[in-house]
């Protein structure tokens, strides 16, 4: 009876100390991955002025470092989280600090991003006729204008700018950079003086360089006439 109960205990002994080991290496494990984790971060600073600092993770913003003007502080430097006070020290440092050991627990309150403000219909507006003003063209209700020449149109949706031109089959929105990336498109459009068409011996006598594309083609296919064809008054 005595031998079965000491087999028994050393079974179970045996059972507890597998069951601790594999327990202290599932916890090493994680602590080593946690570890892992946080190494991976970056904490970067932005200074906003001398006296405020905002912490970030990436591109996410988790605390922000200010100083505190009053007279009878005497630990000026605050942690603010949502901007809710969250800590004080005489330092920026130990603000800083503070900040990236209780991220790094876990233990930082967790803040709230910023959402970008949508831009009004009118603010777009606003800058198109301000792109607009700079390449010379006309902004009116149907679009955008050079030389009486209708252009296209430009817009911002979403926070994506766009520009759609006029002699384009499909009137299809192509998306670009900016509003003055708009403009710079539609001032590729090709825009004919509105003149009178001049006659090609006329067009022969211009400086090369001062002809447009519809006149350089006018004069390719020009053929003058045979001399026994013209008539002499």
């Amino acid at each position: 009876m005595t031998h079965t109960t000491q087999t028994q205990q050393a079974i179970f002994a045996s059972f507890t100390v597998d069951e601790q080991a594999l327990a202290q290496a599932q916890l090493e494990q994680h602590i080593t991955q946690q570890g892992e984790v946080v190494a991976t971060e970056e904490f970067t600073v932005i200074e906003i002025s001398c006296y405020d600092y905002e912490i970030y993770v990436g591109d996410k913003l988790i605390a922000s470092i200010t100083y505190d003007h009053d007279e009878f502080i005497t630990q000026r430097w605050v942690v603010s989280v949502n901007s809710t006070e969250v800590h004080r020290a005489n330092s920026w440092a130990k603000c800083h600090s503070h900040v990236t050991w209780h991220h790094k627990q876990g233990t930082l309150p967790v803040q709230k991003q910023k959402v970008p403000a949508n831009t009004t219909g009118n603010e777009v507006m606003a800058q198109i006729a301000v792109e607009c003003e700079k390449f010379g063209f006309e902004l009116l209700d149907d679009g955008i204008y050079n030389n009486d020449k209708k252009l296209g149109s430009a817009g911002c949706t979403d926070g994506r700018w766009w520009v759609r031109r006029a002699s384009s089959d499909h009137q299809q929105q192509v998306p670009c950079d900016s509003g003055f990336d708009a403009m710079w498109s539609l001032s590729m459009v090709e825009v004919l003086p509105s003149v009178e068409t001049k006659s090609c011996d006329e067009l022969l006598d211009k400086p090369f360089d001062q002809l447009t594309s519809e006149e350089w083609k006018r004069l390719m296919e020009y053929q003058p006439l045979p001399e026994s064809m013209v008539l002499v008054a």
